[in-house]
């Protein structure tokens, strides 16, 4: 099963570590308590649209940003949870577009290959 609060923890914590910042600076900055921002991080707590905007405005990222990341981190999560049932099935075209821009997280250890017409994409779990 995907939890979408997983996935939001991963892209908060990957772009907390980009800017080198502590969970004690981000924590204070978005005046969130630094256990509850761990927790969230982790993905053991749901965060708030209030909570989430606050951490994005202390990481300065624009809350739209973030919720791409997510979405296309959950595309490609879904493609290799189907990919790996049914290995035969095509990628859908509203996926597509995504395909050469995004990281992948979460991804089952086993290399799934997603085959599109003008394109070939590996997708490996990191």
């Amino acid at each position: 099963m995907i939890l979408l609060r997983r996935l939001l923890g991963d892209v908060l914590r990957r772009q907390r570590q980009r800017q080198g910042r502590t969970l004690r600076e981000v924590s204070s900055s978005a005046r969130v308590s630094l256990g509850y921002l761990s927790e969230v991080e982790r993905g053991q707590k749901e965060a708030s649209s209030e909570l989430l905007s606050a951490i994005c405005d202390a990481l300065d990222v624009r809350m739209s940003e973030l919720m791409r990341e997510v979405s296309d981190e959950l595309a490609l999560a879904e493609l290799a949870q189907s990919a790996a049932a049914t290995p035969s099935e095509p990628v859908p075209r509203s996926v597509r577009p995504m395909l050469g821009s995004v990281s992948v997280a979460g991804v089952p250890p086993e290399r799934v290959t997603i085959k599109a017409p003008s394109e070939a994409v590996d997708v490996v779990a990191a």
